[in-house]
């Protein structure tokens, strides 16, 4: 199976400050995760970011699997990162975690430290991907080493396969690169991590956790949990759904789903892709129509969002996801922009209500007809399953939580 949705890029970018604490419990390992906002030109650019990062999804099913097996690795408009051991003694990179990407590399923005236990494999990993002119361009290239990585708590792996750049770009100051955690690593090198680390992890699992943005996106923490999941991070049972068999979404963590606004059909049962590197919720272009008739909403042209009135707000309905035998639903709050962080959008205005639901770009019935992206995972506890081929819902406080509306 091939994944590309990065979990946990969204989308936002984590930047580490520090050694992690990493617990271990009962044979998890858990990395704490910070945030922090992507800024250009003192604004926040997730539009230009998740168009780059969307059409690389949908251009990547239209070919066949390359060497590198990855999508464009552009974070969202907020990136998460872990601290990662590389080496003997370890080397400290900051690495994007990323569930649309399949390998795990290093080297922008520093050098990769060579120790006694970097093997050269002789192949080399091209990502490369360039979209138009107004989006940002994020490419990498170099030899595949095997080294040992070490992930604390105890957790060492060897001969571990990994990238390292001897070209990139698209990288800021002190993003080092990308900790893939697509559906081949959980079935490869997770599975590998399991026997390696024996009784401190059990099962290829990923339990990711994201903590909603408020008026201090940098201060806030998510949890990436390896072997399992963190029980104290949800609120009742985890539901399951098998990774979907339709072609593309099959490639990334894709699942099957139908969507309403209320009792308003939206979108019928099809496939789609949870992705952490994209940070809004996309839908096909019909169900987006569909959902701006229904809302009332219209498209801002300062923004690029759709925006409704106060009145508006108070008459939304939840937007509700039927996903397996469980209905999850984001509540009217759940639906906005943080209004706190009006002022960081290009074009945003001060008291403002943007929506996070935007445009596909393309008419269901392409094997993508959604993409759930950070806006939709911050409100839901969310496992990626390598081993059993799942992915997994659960509430979470913040679920039902009135934030964004709030100034």
């Amino acid at each position: 199976m091939f994944l590309t949705a990065s979990l946990l890029t969204l989308f936002l970018a984590l930047s580490i400050t520090g050694l992690p604490v990493v617990e271990v419990r009962n044979s998890l390992i858990t990395l704490p995760l910070t945030r922090r906002l992507n800024l250009s030109h003192g604004t926040i650019d997730f539009l230009q970011r998740d168009k780059a990062r969307l059409a690389a999804i949908r251009g990547y099913s239209t070919h066949n699997r390359r060497d590198d097996g990855n999508i464009s690795v552009k974070s969202t408009s907020f990136d998460y990162q872990v601290q990662v051991g590389i080496g003997e003694p370890p080397t400290t990179y900051n690495l994007i975690v990323d569930a649309g990407s399949t390998i795990t590399w290093v080297g922008a923005s520093t050098t990769y430290v060579r120790t006694d236990t970097s093997v050269m494999s002789g192949r080399r990993v091209n990502v490369n991907y360039s979209p138009a002119a107004t989006y940002t361009q994020s490419s990498f290239s170099g030899p595949i080493f095997y080294d040992t990585v070490t992930l604390g708590g105890g957790l060492t792996v060897t001969w571990f396969q990994i990238g390292v750049a001897s070209t990139w770009s698209g990288f800021r100051e002190g993003e080092h690169g990308i900790l893939g955690i697509g559906p081949e690593t959980c079935h490869a090198e997770l599975s590998r991590m399991t026997g390696m680390a024996r009784s401190r992890i059990s099962r290829n699992v990923v339990g990711i956790f994201f903590q909603p943005v408020t008026r201090e996106p940098d201060s806030q923490f998510g949890e990436l949990t390896f072997g399992g999941t963190d029980s104290t991070k949800h609120v009742g049972n985890i539901a399951y759904t098998p990774i979907t068999a339709t072609l593309p979404s099959s490639r990334y963590w894709g699942i099957n789903q139908r969507i309403t606004y209320g009792q308003t059909p939206i979108l019928g049962f099809t496939a789609g892709v949870i992705d952490t590197g994209t940070t809004l919720l996309y839908l096909s272009s019909d169900a987006f129509q569909k959902y701006e008739a229904a809302t009332g909403a219209t498209l801002d042209q300062a923004t690029s969002l759709l925006r409704i009135s106060r009145n508006r707000y108070d008459a939304l309905r939840n937007l509700n996801f039927y996903i397996g035998y469980t209905m999850l639903s984001l509540t009217p709050d759940a639906q906005i922009w943080p209004r706190s962080l009006n002022t960081r959008l290009a074009g945003g205005v001060i008291g403002a209500i943007y929506l996070i639901v935007g445009d596909l770009e393309a008419r269901s019935g392409g094997g993508i007809d959604f993409i759930i992206g950070y806006t939709f995972i911050q409100r839901f506890y969310t496992v990626l399953d390598g081993s059993s081929s799942l992915v997994g819902f659960a509430r979470t406080p913040f679920t039902d939580a009135t934030i964004n509306i709030l100034l």
